[in-house]
């Protein structure tokens, strides 16, 4: 691991007192990412960060204090009871990263100018801020890409050619990188964090809904097309399993946004006629994974929907709108069952009915590369905390 950015300015001194009077080493790390939105994908990926550093750094004998660039510090501190400060702030950023000792970038898909042109120069900003402030920067399994703009490109690479450690959460990302001028021995692929949150403990879950023998098809939707044909193809195809299903299946809505996601959700089961119904848009993420995990089958046009899926060991059919979601189903062998673009109802339905009435099949098929997937997804905060030792 490349560690030249490293400084006498990067404070590694800070020890506090154990239970036993003994001196417990501490590192504080900055957490930058789309974090404080209430979005739950997001937020998924930043409660598996912080579970994957707690768990490193008790293994290695440290204890992580993360502070979390946040767009609600509050919020964010009532959440995950950890420091946070307003990620728009610099000066308050800036202050966060010179009393750190490190600053993480992502996951998620940070860098892409898709949404607009305000998320590349952001976080690479924050970036530079920690160079500045001669702090190592680690990027944590970020999703890289679509850049339409070459402008970015050279900027991206000289990041990450100063990154202490580069991680991408698939190949296309890291063959962008490449194509950038960021060395190949330079870049992990790794799987997206979320992979590696762990389920509610027994205590702490909602009490189960009364037996049911109607399977439950999980579906997350998303406004994507502004003539919404997209959501009207998958209410067709929903309407054609219920329809072809013997004994019909109950469809459960899960927002993954709050508010535009619920938006998403109504206007595809205005549309519908058989038995819907939409779940609360859960703020803290290993709730709405709980609802994931009572599932049959899981239709999701958010990437974070299918990743939940899959880590819960729940088959999941996938409706593409944008590459990341090809990308993740082709790590599990699988191919989306349509996109936004073109969706056939009655093959689309086929394939989710061929799926609930073979669930030991889909599992056999896709278990391999999910374990596998679950085991790499802690090796980021593995990686960084043994930097953190030297």
């Amino acid at each position: 691991m490349n560690t030249s950015e490293n400084s006498n300015e990067k404070n590694l001194n800070h020890t506090s007192p154990s239970g036993n009077g003994q001196a417990v080493v501490v590192r504080r790390l900055v957490l930058s990412g789309y974090y404080g939105f209430k979005n739950s994908g997001d937020e998924a990926v930043l409660k598996s960060i912080l579970t994957a550093l707690a768990e490193a750094g008790a293994e290695a004998g440290i204890r992580i204090e993360p502070i979390v660039l946040s767009g609600d510090p509050e919020w964010t501190r009532e959440q995950y009871g950890v420091e946070a400060v307003h990620r728009m702030k610099l000066a308050e950023v800036r202050r966060a990263i010179k009393s750190s000792d490190g600053l993480i970038s992502g996951g998620g898909s940070l860098l892409q100018d898709a949404t607009g042109l305000g998320s590349i120069p952001y976080y690479l900003g924050v970036m530079a801020i920690a160079r500045w402030c001669g702090k190592p920067t680690f990027v944590y399994a970020q999703g890289i890409g679509p850049v339409n703009r070459r402008m970015f490109q050279p900027f991206i690479a000289r990041a990450f050619k100063k990154a202490a450690y580069v991680s991408v959460r698939d190949d296309e990302s890291a063959m962008l990188l490449r194509r950038y001028g960021v060395p190949q021995q330079r870049i992990a692929v790794v799987p997206d964090p979320v992979m590696g949150l762990p389920a509610l403990p027994e205590a702490d879950r909602p009490e189960e809904r009364a037996a049911d023998t109607t399977p439950v098809v999980g579906v997350s939707v998303r406004f994507w097309r502004s003539d919404r044909a997209d959501l009207d193809r998958v209410a067709a195809a929903l309407e054609a399993l219920a329809r072809r299903h013997q004994g019909g299946v109950r469809l459960r809505f899960l927002p993954f946004h709050h508010g535009s996601d619920e938006d998403a959700s109504r206007y595809v089961m205005e549309r519908l006629s058989c038995d819907v119904e939409l779940a609360p848009a859960h703020e803290d993420p290993q709730l709405m994974l709980r609802e994931v995990s009572r599932c049959a089958l899981l239709i999701g046009m958010r990437l974070h929907s299918l990743i939940y899926a899959a880590n819960q060991d729940v088959p999941l059919l996938g409706i593409s709108y944008d590459p990341k979601i090809d990308q993740f189903l082709s790590r599990l062998g699988q191919r989306a069952g349509g996109t936004t673009e073109e969706l056939d109802s009655e093959l689309f339905a086929e394939h989710a009915l061929e799926i609930i009435n073979n669930t030991s099949k889909w599992q056999q098929s896709c278990g391999g590369a999910i374990s596998q997937l679950r085991r790499d997804a802690r090796k980021p905060a593995q990686l960084i905390v043994s930097n953190l030792r030297q």
